[in-house]
């Protein structure tokens, strides 16, 4: 073999290109005679023409351990040949659509330190992105896939056997190949303490043999690991006012709020977990595991949903399955780790009957904060049910606020009513009592946000369900758990009825009632696609601000070139009252992304102009 080819352990050879490529032939020829090999990372590519010193006749797969230029710029080169790419299932966009990375990534002003902009020129297409947590045959060969964030936040290693391809994690024993790197966010640690939780992750993998995409071997891998999550802590605690003790946090992310209920500290948004005396338990909420920060971008790259703190939840309390998780609300820190969890250890998803929706189909309605993927339902929960799991009784009660599409659980563990509200409330709120001065008073804060459908009444009403309620206990999204008293409910029934007054003082709601948002009309679904040429249908829903009955004109506004079946849509409307009108459009023969569509609408006297918008991709024949 040549100088820059090296047979690292028996049947995997290394090449030397912009970064190390590892080729692993596989241990029995094909079928058809070939002796075949997978690559994992790519370089420039040059592993092609290396083949023959290999004795490889061919490759069949590259696994991509992230989306860096080094490790792919010649992937173009492996698609032309007929190989399959696998990639990091966080970092699919930075492999097939980073044009459009290029296209709209923030460049002026900019506090987002990832080195996305280390990608792919121009995009190629892949064949799948790799499973994380489990094993899969690739070309012949067993691979196990592991996510271990870090160098970047999608980044994965890969073993075969006892050999780990660890990407750029780690250079050496203690050393990094880049520090740079790991700073994602502007000011932030983000990255380096995820180095920490992927080296102690990979340590109890009881691995021989270490190959990173720079450096050398490492034989000792616990050693190695150990040293690396050693040096890394004190670089993090170095850029930090206090330490900062990551590798407890991953020890034991659980907190016993009762002995049956955990909260997971180190999530974000937190989650709970109901355990079961069987074993099982139900988790509310699963959004980001084991965070150690949220990047500034909320592109699918930046966003890293994982199963960390399910070691230690088996370790330390014994649990033997998830059996369901239960979202209370629809938004991306609640949910983005539902799709995996259920992928990997076979967890049903609950969701109340108009959470499911949204989870199913994200872009039909214009709302902040969804999941980049549908996120369908095992189990429709009707509001006001209340379901059987294993031992516990638990209520759906609809809690609008945060958003309109959130839910409460009602049920009752270790001898306490707990109610989990979600990020209805911040649960700090300190009332000003005898027993405690004015000066020593807090407001509780009301996380309402608009956009998230949020209606004037809402809390006045949620402060009315804990009145009728009255838990014992109340766990949020955000926040530390509150144990409840008659003080408590009664600020919070006081700040319902202020923030009410509030709306009323500052809206002119005695004219015409605009709600909350000032919408009153709404295209749905929101973010779609149509064939070049074809045909969409859109819904407009139209509400009346008019306390008595109004009749409204819809008019369709669409780019030169597409067509409208009819004109102005006329609705008669009840007072305060809504009513639909579909409205069917022809897109024109040109592919193109995020086509503007509105509604000019008026209802009674009251003329809103373009007031709804909707987006269209017009998509030619065979692209995504």
């Amino acid at each position: 073999m040549g100088k820059d080819v090296t047979e690292v352990v028996p049947g995997v050879f290394r090449v030397e290109d912009t970064c190390h490529v590892y080729v692993i032939a596989a241990p029995v020829r094909n079928p058809g005679g070939e002796r075949t090999g997978i690559a994992i990372d790519f370089g420039s590519g040059r592993a092609l023409d290396l083949l023959g010193e290999l004795g490889i006749d061919r490759l069949t797969d590259v696994l991509m351990t992230h989306h860096h230029r080094d490790q792919a710029q010649g992937l173009r080169r492996a698609v032309e040949e007929g190989v399959r790419v696998h990639v990091p299932p966080v970092e699919r966009d930075l492999f097939e659509r980073v044009d459009e990375m290029w296209a709209g990534r923030q460049i002026s002003n900019d506090y987002d330190l990832r080195d996305d902009r280390f990608s792919l020129l121009d995009p190629v297409p892949v064949d799948g992105v790799v499973p994380e947590y489990r094993t899969r045959d690739y070309g012949g060969v067993e691979v196990r896939i592991l996510p271990t964030p870090g160098h970047t936040p999608g980044s994965v290693s890969y073993i075969v056997g006892k050999v780990a391809f660890t990407g750029d994690l780690i250079y050496a024993p203690g050393k990094v190949w880049s520090l740079a790197a790991t700073q994602w966010s502007y000011t932030e640690n983000e990255g380096p303490a995820m180095v920490i939780v992927s080296s102690e992750l990979l340590q109890k993998e009881e691995l021989d043999v270490l190959l990173p995409s720079h450096g050398e071997p490492m034989t000792d891998p616990g050693d190695a690991l150990a040293r690396l999550s050693t040096a890394m802590q004190r670089y993090v605690d170095f850029r930090r006012p206090h330490p900062w003790d990551v590798r407890g946090l991953l020890a034991n992310p659980f907190v016993q709020v009762t002995p049956h209920l955990l909260m997971n500290r180190s999530s974000q948004s937190y989650s709970y977990v109901l355990l079961s005396d069987s074993g099982a338990a139900m988790v509310f909420d699963f959004g980001y595991d084991m965070s150690t920060g949220l990047v500034h971008n909320t592109s699918r790259a930046a966003r890293r949903p994982w199963l960390a703190s399910l070691p230690a939840l088996r370790e330390h309390y014994g649990v033997t399955g998830i059996e369901a998780a239960v979202p209370t609300h629809y938004h991306d820190d609640h949910v983005a780790g539902m799709p995996l969890l259920r992928e990997v250890e076979g967890t049903e998803i609950w969701a109340p009957s108009h959470i499911a929706p949204i989870l199913a189909t994200p872009l039909h309605h214009d709302l902040p904060c969804t999941w980049f993927e549908p996120i369908p339902a095992d189990r429709v929960l009707g509001l006001g049910e209340t379901v059987r799991w294993r031992e516990y009784d638990i209520t759906v009660h609809d809690l609008p606020g945060h958003t309109m599409f959130a839910a409460a659980y009602e049920f009752e563990v270790d001898g306490h009513r707990v109610l989990v509200t979600g990020d209805q409330q911040d649960g700090m709120g300190i009332p000003a009592t005898a027993e405690t001065p004015g000066e020593q008073a807090r407001q509780e804060i009301l996380n309402f946000q608009y956009k998230n459908r949020f209606q004037i009444e809402d809390y006045r009403k949620s402060a009315a369900l804990y009145r009728r309620l009255r838990p014992e206990l109340m766990v949020s999204g955000h926040w530390r758990p509150r144990w409840v008293d008659e003080d408590y409910l009664h600020m919070l029934t006081e700040r319902g009825e202020e923030l009410v007054a509030l709306h009323h003082d500052l809206l002119p709601l005695d004219q015409l009632d605009l709600g909350a948002d000032s919408v009153l009309c709404r295209l749905t679904p929101y973010y779609s696609s149509v064939p070049a040429g074809g045909e969409i249908v859109l819904t407009a829903t139209v509400r009346n601000p008019w306390p008595g009955k109004a009749v409204a004109t819809v008019t369709p506004v669409v780019p030169p070139g597409w067509r409208v079946e009819r004109g102005a849509e006329t609705l008669r409307l009840p007072a305060g009252g809504m009513e639909q009108v579909r409205l069917r459009l022809g897109a024109d023969d040109v592919p193109r992304r995020r086509v503007r569509i509105a509604v000019d609408v008026t209802i009674g006297d009251l003329r809103l102009g373009q007031h709804a918008e909707a987006l269209v991709d017009v998509v030619g024949e065979g692209i995504r």
